[in-house]
């Protein structure tokens, strides 16, 4: 099975780099262009007030359309694009790298291949994160005030170096990391699951299939590939989403609060409890569920064909 296993994994040192960043920019942003009205409509849920009309996924969407038409369901896109670039840079760089680190430390103590490949998936995935909030928390504060502005009483803003203008002259540079420290908590979590999740599934699935004792003669079809990787998808963001999504509910409502209305995180979880009790936490569940499946299944078959196109021929 480790055979198998790594005739369909490409490795850090056999890619082109910068064919990797160029046509992965290209890939990233038309998998963010399919996705993202789900993170608007996941955001809005979160931060509505007990007295909002829009409470679930059909209002806000409805109401979105009514008011802006599709554009609406794009709110804060064009910052999200700028920033992802470099962020995912970063975060694809560190989680390569520290993949194989990760697995050359744990090779003395002879884990098994399932057991081996969460502990470094998951510690890459969450070390990959760490670096990577230093660009995604501003990029989140100044889109989530974006989707989220004229809604339930937030401010409207004309674009997104308004939202920025605006929270340095209020708040200065900490305006814009606000948030930081419960984005580390939720995301270096979420991250370290989902890595994990997907590289011990995708291990354990070749496994059920049986795939090793059988097929090491040849390379899997790039059907059974794509089939395995993405069912790993599926259940790493299935998951990732159950797990962190009350830390996610919490991030959210703080990045998205004016300087006026500022609040701690303790009065956060108050609030959430006394306006839903404790299901508020999971807030925006189901769209967050799925797009952290979907954008679990559609980044990984991208990344995935990302590393097959831009491998180094010998």
């Amino acid at each position: 099975m480790a055979q198998s296993f790594g005739q369909t994994e490409i490795n850090w040192d056999k890619l082109d780099k910068t064919k990797f960043y160029v046509v992965g920019a290209g890939l990233f942003t038309g998998v963010t262009v399919a996705l993202y009205p789900v993170s608007v409509v996941k955001t809005r849920l979160q931060v509505a007030t007990k007295d909002a009309v829009e409470r679930n996924v059909f209002s806000v969407v409805k109401g979105l359309l009514k008011t802006d038409g599709i554009p609406g369901l794009y709110r804060g896109f064009g910052t999200v694009i700028t920033g992802a670039i470099p962020a995912r840079i970063i975060f694809l760089s560190t989680l390569e790298t520290t993949k194989v680190a990760a697995f050359k430390m744990l090779e003395p103590f002879r884990l098994s291949e399932t057991t081996e490949a969460a502990i470094a998936n998951g510690f890459a995935g969450m070390t990959s994160s760490l670096f990577a909030q230093s660009v995604f928390v501003p990029i989140d504060v100044v889109s989530q005030k974006l989707m989220v502005q004229g809604y339930s009483g937030h401010a409207k803003y004309s674009g997104g170096l308004d939202v920025a203008r605006k929270v340095l002259r209020s708040e200065g540079i900490r305006g814009l990391y606000r948030g930081f420290g419960l984005s580390v908590i939720t995301y270096s979590p979420s991250s370290a699951v989902w890595w994990a999740s997907y590289g011990s599934s995708q291990r354990f699935i070749w496994r059920f299939l049986d795939h090793g004792a059988k097929y090491d003669e040849g390379t899997p079809s790039v059907q059974k590939i794509m089939f395995v990787q993405a069912t790993g998808g599926i259940i790493a963001g299935a998951t990732s989403s159950c797990i962190t999504t009350p830390l996610d509910t919490i991030k959210t409502r703080l990045q998205v609060m004016g300087h006026e209305n500022r609040s701690s995180i303790k009065q956060v979880v108050k609030d959430l409890i006394h306006e839903d009790g404790w299901k508020g936490f999971y807030r925006g569940i189901g769209p967050r569920f799925f797009s952290m499946s979907a954008w679990g299944t559609s980044m990984i078959l991208a990344y995935e064909y990302l590393k097959r196109v831009c491998s180094k021929t010998e």
